[in-house]
């Protein structure tokens, strides 16, 4: 649970350039997922292909994206078995109002990353 060095290069440019257009939608949505009592953990699973993890929060093809940005939480992630233990999960979460929490699946490459929302 932690932003893996093989982020770097063909992902991290991608990830980054579809997150500056819609880190805005993604904070709200954390927001309101914590607001609302659904989970203190909210994560963002993001693909180039339909995946069945969360539910579709913004298609690439609706804003010319690289990745679909899909929403969901702790709960799902530990009734899919994709976070086995949600203490160590929880402890490596970082603060959702300054982070991101993606769960990146692609061909070569799955891993749970947070990436810093830009600052105002």
């Amino acid at each position: 649970m932690h932003n893996d060095p093989e982020l770097n290069g063909k992902y991290l440019g991608t990830i980054t350039k579809d997150f500056a257009v819609v880190s805005d939608t993604l904070k709200e949505a954390s927001y309101q997922i914590r607001k609302r009592g659904f989970s203190d953990y909210p994560i963002f699973p993001i693909s180039k292909v339909h995946i069945p993890v969360g539910q579709i929060l913004i298609s690439r093809f609706e804003v010319q994206l690289n990745w679909n940005f899909y929403v969901s939480y702790l709960d799902e992630f530990i009734q899919r078995k994709i976070v086995e233990d949600q203490e160590v999960f929880k402890q490596a979460y970082k603060d959702p109002d300054e982070y991101c929490c993606l769960f990146v699946i692609d061909v070569e490459f799955t891993n749970i990353v947070f990436i810093p929302y830009p600052e105002d």
